[in-house]
């Protein structure tokens, strides 16, 4: 059970897909012009999570290595297609107001990321729970984006005026732009928050990047990302020589 809490309280705070990971960001940006569309969309992807991580983990010793990815896109594929019809079928209107980003959740990279590097290795039932957080991090993330949007953007939170009448709507918080500009200050507010509570910067200089253990820390992520790069070069000078 502690497992399971573990996931929950992972997805959604500390490795949060959206304000934290930064994964999906296609649907996030794109479909988070009302708090509904946020929320009908993080549930949906939520629903497809837990589901291809309860089935991916199950046929986890079943799939050859060598198919596996494939493997992972048929077993999401399937799930979205009857979401998909559910939607299309039972709420017209948020099927409608999601429109191509429906069946885009198959190459969503957060179901995709978590079947390759969690489902595929671990238990079932602790699979699922892993679904789940990582679906409703990505729901409240998203929904606290699109009401940011909807309420500058439109003067209304899920679709009901809540601003005065004289209120003039900055209608480009509506629109692309507005979606990086909300997004980028939900993160910086968030890693304020976040720093005050972890690593001081007199301990991140004395340990340097390799012993940093701050989560938020760019030049840790840096410098991983560069070494990652370094032993592709040296395989594939090795690979010539």
């Amino acid at each position: 059970m502690n497992k399971c809490l573990e996931r929950l309280y992972n997805g959604i705070i500390k490795e949060n897909p959206t304000f934290v990971l930064m994964l999906g960001m296609c649907p996030t940006l794109a479909v988070t012009t009302s708090a509904i569309n946020g929320c009908g969309m993080g549930l949906t992807t939520t629903v497809i999570l837990v589901m291809s991580n309860l089935m991916i983990s199950l046929l986890r010793n079943i799939i050859p290595d060598r198919v596996r990815v494939p493997a992972y896109i048929v077993i999401v594929a399937s799930f979205v297609t009857i979401i998909q019809f559910l939607l299309e079928g039972f709420v017209p209107s948020l099927y409608d107001s999601l429109g191509i980003y429906i069946p885009l959740i198959v190459v969503n990279c957060i179901i995709l990321g978590r079947a390759e590097s969690y489902a595929s290795k671990n238990p079932p039932v602790v699979s699922a729970f892993d679904g789940l957080g990582m679906g409703l991090g990505f729901t409240i993330a998203i929904t606290i984006l699109g009401a940011f949007r909807e309420l500058i953007g439109a003067g209304t939170l899920f679709n009901i005026p809540v601003l005065p009448d004289s209120y003039e709507p900055v209608t480009i918080m509506i629109l692309a732009p507005g979606a990086f500009f909300v997004l980028s200050c939900l993160i910086a507010i968030q890693n304020r928050i976040k720093r005050k509570k972890g690593v001081p910067a007199s301990e991140c200089s004395k340990s340097g990047c390799a012993g940093c253990s701050n989560s938020l820390c760019g030049g840790r992520h840096l410098m991983e990302a560069q070494a990652v790069a370094d032993a592709v070069i040296s395989e594939k000078e090795e690979a010539k020589a």
